[in-house]
């Protein structure tokens, strides 16, 4: 069995092969086209193929990350689309929820209004309306008015059509009805329906999200198949899958109807590539920090499970989402972030970036503004002559030319210019670990900071020092993490049913068939996707809130018939979750279920740990000792600072700083006083200096 890791960001795609068989490893990273990336994904595992003499045919899976969705909402350039939903509600996308991002700004941009998914014009109503509590039809579907909406969408030039009917989550025949008129009106058209996308109450976030999977899905169709055929060219007879936002992997089949399900992809295999990591050294209460060229992407790991991001809190490009997803915050700090002077005055890092063309300036390819990566030439922290292993040769000329123009407008000289680049930088980068952190109740002190991605190694301490954060760790190939991550899940479907069953009136055997009905539906997919069920297993969870409360917590349920006693068990477990995300909780106020969900896992091959090489010296490993500019308390000074080949590290030898430590795929910072070892894990442990 051979497996290929592709993870594609915004400056490199970064590549992993595991054969199974022997163990083995191979990492690989590859310049990102973002004009096709497409194009990248396949030259880059043949590049990996070539490079390791592996034949493209022997490999059996390809796991890939991918922002095309994600770039496709941030940019929005997705597809032009129209929708088809009940009389009275055309303008249920326009109006919201008369939420204000900002409350006193009287220039603010409202998204879903400025900038909508679905223009007014195309969206268009048809007579229809069941209402709740159980789905009765109060005014029936009036199928010529779907085929004259459809021919009207299809004569404006959509490429997609989103049928979004009010309360569709009790019945979701009245949508399956329209969407197959629509097809038959009008074929090609990629249709999706709100109860396929978000099967749970609450309109304008399902209909937001709905809107959002038909804005993304022809690119992402287009996409899926130009590799699929590529991959197929190129002699490879891999099954495709793709990550998805819930910590699973899906088939290409699936990500190809839900594109939606794909947006936090890279990021969420992040999360999954450090909490493997982390397990490797034995710690499982961890904070994942993954930045690139671009962006920061902080994780919280707790007793080795992953958060997933409540609805309130679960917003991409400001339009409300509602498909799960594991809690990431994004920032834009990387190490292509570009420092500048705003209007006032005030000395800025990022969000903007240099991306992988022209880059920072020191890559030589004609960027002239100051980033982050510049900011550690022109401090001593990257060696020109090792950058990416020796593959890439930086040129220091340009990074100081580009760091003295910064330092010339803020009447700094370069080295105190370069520093506070980085201070920025890392202040911006402590914020955000804050922000998921010390903002919940969590202290960063009792968790291990896991460093990766391109440029996060290179931050990672003097983060960690600001928070206070004791360890860090940094994977054996840091800048290929996220790819790792892939190869360490299961496939992962979610199924949800709104409920809407308050305590006193429970009725356990509709919950008990709903749930087992939501097994059945995800078993039968898992057998489409040639998983059997000695390899299926289930998790039951619920939505849980006190009555009158606007959201929910997510409370897990017990398998087996739900009961008095399993009711009684999971409103105690609310309870003591309310207390401990709120610090109170209401014992005897009336409590109700709203939805009932299920997640099912399909087991697959994982990657295992490489064997690590015995041997090395640190005389071995020794590069060169040269003066590297660090801030301590005798101020900002050289310090004589030892660079090592990480390949020739010894295991379990204590390494005092200042350190750089360079390998092909990143490079690790040590500050004077922290020390450092490689455990038998092959990771590198770093201890912080207080």
């Amino acid at each position: 069995m051979h497996l290929v890791g592709v993870d594609v960001g915004g400056t490199f795609t970064d590549l992993v092969h595991f054969g199974a068989a022997d163990g083995t490893t191979h990492v690989h990273k590859a310049p990102t086209t973002p004009d096709n990336p497409a194009r990248g994904v396949l030259e880059g595992i043949l590049e990996l193929c070539r490079r390791f003499d592996i034949d493209p045919g022997v490999i059996d899976h390809v796991y890939h990350g991918t922002t095309t969705a994600t770039n496709a909402i941030l940019e929005h350039d997705g597809a032009e689309c129209g929708m088809i939903t009940n009389e009275g509600y055309r303008d249920i996308l326009h109006i919201g929820r008369h939420q204000r991002p900002q409350h006193f700004s009287i220039q603010q941009e409202i998204p879903w209004q400025d900038r909508p998914l679905i223009r007014r014009r195309h969206r268009l109503t048809v007579p229809h309306r069941i209402a709740p509590p159980r789905g009765e039809v109060l005014v029936p579907l009036d199928e010529d008015a779907v085929r004259r909406a459809a021919r009207q969408l299809r004569a404006a030039g959509v490429e997609a059509v989103a049928v979004c009917f009010l309360f569709s989550y009790l019945d979701p025949a009245h949508e399956a009805r329209a969407r197959a008129i629509v097809e038959e009106e009008f074929p090609g058209a990629f249709v999706t329906c709100s109860a396929e996308v978000s099967p749970q109450f609450r309109e304008f976030e399902r209909f937001t999200t709905t809107a959002m999977n038909a804005f993304v899905g022809p690119k992402m169709r287009r996409y899926l198949t130009d590799l699929a055929e590529g991959l197929g060219r190129a002699g490879l007879k891999a099954d495709l899958h793709i990550m998805a936002s819930n910590g699973g992997v899906a088939t290409a089949q699936m990500v190809a109807a839900r594109p939606v399900m794909t947006l936090l992809s890279g990021p969420a295999a992040g999360v999954l590539g450090g909490r493997w990591a982390g397990a490797l050294s034995g710690r499982d209460n961890l904070i994942t920090f993954d930045v690139g060229g671009t962006s920061a992407d902080i994780g919280i790991v707790r007793a080795g499970s992953f958060a997933e991001a409540s609805p309130r809190d679960t917003w991409i490009a400001g339009f409300p989402l509602m498909v799960p997803m594991i809690d990431i915050h994004t920032i834009g700090a990387g190490g292509g972030s570009i420092a500048w002077v705003d209007a006032g005055g005030a000395f800025r890092v990022g969000p903007r970036s240099a991306g992988a063309r022209p880059g920072p300036a020191a890559y030589g390819h004609g960027g002239t503004e100051p980033t982050v990566t510049d900011a550690n030439v022109v401090l001593g922290r990257l060696d020109p002559g090792n950058f990416l292993g020796g593959e890439m040769r930086l040129d220091p000329a340009a990074a100081e030319a580009a760091i003295d123009r910064l330092a010339g407008r803020l009447g700094l000289d370069r080295l105190t210019a370069a520093e506070g680049v980085l201070t920025i930088v890392n202040a911006n980068m402590a914020n955000a670990i804050r922000s998921r952190t010390v903002q919940r109740g969590l202290d960063p002190r009792d968790f291990t900071l896991v460093a990766f991605g391109g440029a996060g190694p290179m931050q990672a301490a003097e983060v960690a020092a600001m928070l206070s954060i004791p360890e860090v760790i940094v994977p054996p190939h840091p800048g290929i993490t996220s790819a790792t991550g892939l190869l360490t899940t299961d496939l992962k479907y979610d199924a949800i049913r709104t409920a809407f069953q308050v305590s006193g009136q429970i009725e356990h055997r509709h919950i008990t068939r709903a749930l087992e009905e939501m097994e059945a539906g995800l078993a039968a997919q898992f057998a489409a996707d040639g998983i059997g069920p000695d390899r299926v297993r289930f998790q039951r969870a619920a939505d849980l809130r006190y009555v009158g409360q606007g959201y929910e917590l997510r409370v897990p349920v017990p398998a087996g018939a739900f009961d008095a006693a399993a009711e009684a068990a999971l409103f105690a477990r609310f309870e003591q979750l309310h207390r401990e995300e709120y610090g109170r909780a209401f014992p005897g106020a009336p409590k109700e279920i709203v939805n009932l969900r299920v997640t099912g896992f399909g087991e697959t091959v994982k990657i295992r740990p490489a064997p690590r090489p015995t041997g090395g010296s640190l005389d071995a490993a020794r590069i060169r000792v040269a003066p590297v500019v660090f801030r301590t308390g005798d101020g900002l000074a050289a310090h004589q600072t030892a660079f090592y080949r990480r390949d020739l590290l010894p295991a379990d030898t204590p390494i005092p700083g200042p350190a750089v430590i360079v390998q092909q795929d990143s490079t690790t910072i040590l500050r004077p006083g922290d020390s450092f070892h490689v455990d038998q894990a092959g990771n590198i442990l770093i201890r912080i200096a207080t």
